[in-house]
């Protein structure tokens, strides 16, 4: 079994360091002493750059993970699966499905998995597995699957559709995070967090029978989130303890400002370049 587990954050928004590129989207390698995942792969035009300057070796990921099938997290496919031809896939199904997203005017655009990433995908020689359900990635390592929708206050954060028209909400049942238990706790990496935070938390933390959640960090799609939902998720952060918070990417900076009004001590500026190990 794995000893540790370090997260490197390669692709985000922001940059600890002015030579890393900044990208809207995420991706975060993971190393454990069973291997190598890749977890999202942003937009696609950070990715090799910012792994290279952080010295991480694509060509060595044993499994690329999906949170979900927005362009911002699966547009990077193409150079992940060159980089690493015989990777495992792990995804939702429902990644590979067309979204669309409806603005104010009610104008459409499209904002699924990119053409040239599906067809990366589907020329991929190794292996596919959905993930419905909870699954093992590595040893010490999974991910969540479709996650149950049980509070009252989230949403999937956003005029999310199936079809062009704007006929058909999507649900987001792709949406997942990955999660490992380290000596201090659980563990939980967020792609978008378009199922809820809160229910992610409460979904990792049934399956672990863990009554403490030591860090959540990732996307939190809080961006459109009204401060009456943002007082209620950062309840839940302290119902579940959680010692180290790392809101990134769709969080939305008036829901960052609130955390760190709350809990500025325990905020983690998880940018691309920024690495943390947890022991297991």
């Amino acid at each position: 079994m794995a000893a540790s587990v370090r997260l490197t954050v390669l692709v985000e928004n922001g940059v600890t360091r002015a030579d890393l590129r900044p990208e809207h989207g995420f991706a975060v390698w993971i190393e454990t002493g069973a291997g190598r995942v890749l977890f999202d792969t942003g937009q696609g035009g950070a990715l090799d750059l910012n792994a290279r300057t952080l010295g991480v070796d694509l060509s060595t990921a044993d499994a690329i993970v999906l949170s979900h099938g927005h362009y911002d997290h699966t547009g990077g496919l193409p150079t992940a699966l060159e980089a690493a031809p015989r990777a495992t896939v792990f995804a939702h199904l429902a990644a590979l499905d067309a979204k669309y997203a409806l603005g104010p005017d009610g104008s459409s655009r499209s904002i699924g998995m990119p053409s040239e990433a599906a067809e990366a995908l589907a020329r991929h020689a190794g292996e596919l597995v959905e993930t419905a359900r909870p699954t093992e990635v590595l040893p010490a390592l999974f991910a969540t699957g479709q996650v149950p929708r049980t509070t009252d206050f989230e949403d999937t954060g956003g005029p999310f559709y199936l079809d062009e028209a704007g006929t058909r909400p999507d649900p987001m049942l792709d949406d997942q995070a990955l999660y490992f238990t380290s000596a201090k706790g659980v563990v939980i990496i967020l792609g978008c967090a378009h199922a809820g935070v809160v229910n992610t938390m409460q979904y990792v933390a049934e399956m672990t029978s863990a009554e403490t959640i030591h860090c959540a960090m990732g996307g939190m799609h809080l961006v459109n989130a009204s401060d009456e939902r943002i007082a209620l998720t950062l309840d839940a952060f302290r119902a579940f303890g959680v010692e180290r918070i790392g809101p990134v990417h769709c969080t939305g900076e008036r829901a960052v400002a609130h955390f760190r009004d709350e809990c500025a001590d325990r905020l983690l500026r998880c940018s691309a370049g920024w690495s943390m190990g947890f022991r297991l």
